[in-house]
């Protein structure tokens, strides 16, 4: 049986970013992905891009669209009559999140935790949403520990949640014990993986500073040792994401979720080396 996948974008805000968008959504929509998820700013920056950029995906290109909701800088009445106009539009979908709260900002809204959020979700529209939380293999970056983080995630399941996407990471391993310390907890809902292709190393390391994913040290040190050699690391990356998404797949991962950052080679070479 195929394993399912799904695709992350994050909405344009051009109409350069629109038509690239428009791209990347034709080309990923070849492999017949169980949905795509868009994403939503911190403190509300995309209150409107994100419904318009999930009205597009959903009705010009006929994908199944899931916004991400952020508790950040929304009040009740916000993130309540943003969830009517996701009902109105035929999104059945869902991924509620905290959210990071942008620099110089105070306060979250009327939501402090994601938790929060899917008890709203589902006491407003029981039934009618599927919501998917997130979760982190490697341990929340602002966690005191790991298992105090596990027990926030059981939290967000036991509120409602249907499921779970991972934020990326590199070790298989951190993938697996995440998962079995979770069952061992009780957590029955299917712990998607997220995987994040490389495209641009440097970048990928400056992020995964702020958001806890560790890139093991051998990789960076293999992307030196290629230089200027663009081709060689591009085929490098995408191979090693492949063999990391076969490893997850074979240890019984129930679908793999791409963060695309709007752009479709690096996923594309990643799942034709999958076949």
């Amino acid at each position: 049986m195929q394993t399912p996948i799904s695709f992350e974008f994050f909405p344009p805000k051009t109409d350069e970013q629109r038509e690239q968008l428009d791209k990347v959504a034709l080309r990923l929509k070849k492999l017949s992905p169980e949905y795509v998820s868009c994403t939503f700013g911190a403190g509300g920056s995309t209150l409107d891009y994100t419904p318009e950029t999930v009205q597009r995906l959903h009705h010009t290109h006929g994908l199944d669209a899931a916004p991400h909701i952020s508790c950040v800088g929304g009040t009740r009445a916000e993130l309540g009559a943003l969830l009517q106009r996701y009902k109105d539009m035929g999104c059945r979908r869902i991924v509620a999140l905290r959210g990071d709260l942008p620099s110089g900002m105070g306060h979250t809204g009327d939501f402090r935790y994601a938790t929060d959020l899917v008890e709203f979700i589902r006491r407003e529209h029981d039934g009618f949403f599927h919501i998917e939380v997130g979760c982190y293999p490697e341990t929340h970056p602002q966690s005191e520990h790991a298992m105090a983080d596990l027990k926030h995630f059981k939290a967000k399941i036991d509120a409602g949640a249907d499921g779970a996407i991972t934020q990326y990471f590199y070790n298989a391993d951190a993938y697996f014990r995440f998962v079995d310390d979770a069952r061992k907890l009780g957590v029955t809902v299917p712990i998607v993986p997220g995987i994040m292709p490389i495209s641009n190393f440097s970048q990928l390391r400056r992020f995964s500073e702020t958001c806890g994913a560790e890139i093991p040290r051998w990789i960076g040190k293999r992307m030196l040792a290629y230089g200027d050699d663009v081709e060689a690391i591009r085929d490098f990356a995408a191979d090693f994401v492949a063999d990391l998404c076969r490893r997850l797949v074979d240890g019984g991962a129930p679908a793999l979720h791409f963060y695309t950052l709007n752009l479709s080679k690096p996923t594309l070479s990643v799942l034709s080396r999958l076949g």
